[in-house]
């Protein structure tokens, strides 16, 4: 048996034999691999020289063509552009010759208007001297000199304008003043006949009838501490005296006197005369009025259609109706001048809402006047204002007297019918004697001054207007008179709120064509 060691080193040297046998194998392949891949490298190096050189020359044959093709399209716009040159040259030529024909035209017409105008200024010269020629004929023989003629002509054609401008303003004046007036005493008609209303004077005292003289005593009371108590809780006056079965209420106050005769009839109904009967009476009758109060001023808005008013001026409306102005009820007064403020601007064309508004609101004063310091006007703008009146609306209650200037329609259309009102014959507490006497004596009063035609008392004895004498009054001698005559008028004579004194100097130019 051979030895392992033996064995393995057989296997060893077999193994080494075989390893440089495939070695050996091995690099014989891969020469032949590499000379193959030499040989196909050198064919395709070939192949890409021949494929080469055979695109380059399809390249060059292309760019010939392109070339080719190029030069001759570039050859057809030259030969077109200069086609195109030479018509423009020939169009360029004919304009040339045109111009200079033209040019020579326009030479021959400038030296034939030169000429002209040569023969123009030695005509002008020549007529000149033939002006100045007659101009001196006729100087030499009117006796003027040109521009005393020219201002002779001036001064008489200008005296004749004026003339014929006055004559025509006078006649255009005259004509529209007489339509105005004509119109205004249409619309004033209309407005009083559609709003004809009653009147009654009302008295500034309150009369109780008693059922018997008894009752007197009773109501002054055990050392007349009754009466002290109403005279007290009311603010009134009792007067108890000889008329019989009768007590007089008198009071500044409506509102008070109202108060104060309602307790006292609930008193004499009821018969339980005492103090603390007195206070529990007057409070009713307190409530009573304000109630009625309310009730009145909603009635002179529903009447009047007057919307949207401060509940606060509602109550100072309904106060109205217990205060009265030289007879005449204010509330009735205040309503009757809304419907003819809202008539008159219903005839104008004016804002017939505002009109009736500022007229039910006109005299808003006089409901706390005895309250409060200060003209009834003045107590009306501050209300109206305090309670967001319109500016309009305040500025027609402030210039209803002529306190300020109107500015408005609406304040004019106020004017006219408080005027209205007050002025109808029997709507102030005034018979027709004593109303007819007052004016004769306003009328008397300003006819004394020297210098005066005429003198007219209009508007219910509220304007008098003064016609004088132009060649013995002069326009600033006016002014003093009128301020003389206003100041007479206050010394002598008594009379209800204010009057307008209107002075009128009026100077006539009578002339005929014949």
């Amino acid at each position: 048996m051979m030895p392992i060691w033996l064995a393995i080193v057989i296997m060893l040297v077999l193994a080494a034999a075989c390893l440089a046998i495939g070695y050996r194998y091995r690099l014989m392949v891969a020469e032949k691999e590499i000379s193959s891949a030499e040989e196909e490298a050198k064919r395709i190096l070939n192949d890409a020289i021949k494929s080469a050189e055979s695109k380059k020359r399809e390249a060059l044959v292309e760019a010939k063509e392109e070339i080719l093709q190029a030069r001759k399209e570039y050859e057809r716009e030259e030969k077109e552009r200069r086609g195109d040159l030479l018509k423009q040259e020939r169009r360029l030529q004919q304009k040339e010759e045109n111009l200079d024909r033209k040019t020579e035209n326009i030479e021959r017409k400038e030296d034939a208007l030169q000429n002209r105008l040569n023969d123009v200024e030695k005509a002008r010269n020549e007529v000149e001297i033939l002006r100045k020629s007659q101009m001196e004929v006729l100087e030499r023989i009117s006796g003027f000199t040109s521009e005393e003629a020219k201002q002779y002509l001036i001064d008489q054609l200008a005296d004749e304008v004026t003339h014929e401008s006055a004559m025509r303003v006078r006649e255009i004046e005259a004509q529209y003043k007489e339509e105005a007036d004509t119109r205004a005493r249409e619309i004033l008609s209309l407005a009083i006949q559609r709003c004809a209303a009653d009147h009654v004077s009302e008295a500034t005292v309150s009369v109780v009838p008693l059922p018997n003289d008894e009752m007197k005593g009773r109501i002054i009371g055990r050392e007349g501490r009754n009466i002290r108590t109403l005279e007290t809780m009311t603010g009134v006056d009792l007067i108890i005296d000889d008329t019989p079965e009768a007590i007089t209420v008198s009071c500044f106050d409506p509102v008070r006197r109202e108060i104060a005769r309602i307790a006292l009839e609930k008193l004499i109904q009821d018969g339980r005369i005492h103090p603390s009967r007195i206070e529990e009476m007057v409070e009713k009758a307190k409530r009573e009025v304000d109630a009625t109060i309310k009730a009145e001023g909603e009635r002179a808005i529903f009447e009047t259609n007057v919307h949207g008013l401060h509940p606060e001026l509602i109550k100072l409306l309904g106060r109205m109706r217990y205060r009265t102005s030289y007879g005449q009820n204010v509330l009735n007064h205040s309503i009757e001048v809304s419907h003819l403020a809202g008539l008159l601007a219903a005839e104008i064309g004016a804002d017939i809402t505002a009109a009736k508004r500022a007229g039910l609101l006109h005299d808003l004063g006089k409901s706390i006047d005895h309250e409060v310091e200060g003209s009834h006007v003045q107590i009306g703008v501050e209300l109206a204002r305090k309670y967001r009146e319109h500016d309009s609306i305040i500025h027609a209650i402030e210039a209803h007297h002529n306190d300020v200037e109107p500015r408005t329609i609406v304040a004019c259309l106020v004017q006219a019918a408080d005027a209205v009102s007050a002025a109808r014959p029997g709507a102030r507490r005034e018979n027709l004697e004593n109303y007819i006497k007052r004016l004769e004596k306003l009328e008397e009063v300003t006819s004394s001054f020297p210098g005066v035609e005429k003198s007219f008392a209009i508007q219910a004895g509220r304007e008098v207007r003064i016609m004088v004498a132009p060649d013995k009054v002069s326009e600033d001698q006016m002014v003093l008179l009128a301020r003389d005559i206003a100041k007479k008028i206050e010394d002598e004579l008594e009379y209800p709120g204010q009057i307008k004194v209107n002075m009128i100097r009026e100077t006539k130019v009578i002339e005929y064509a014949k």
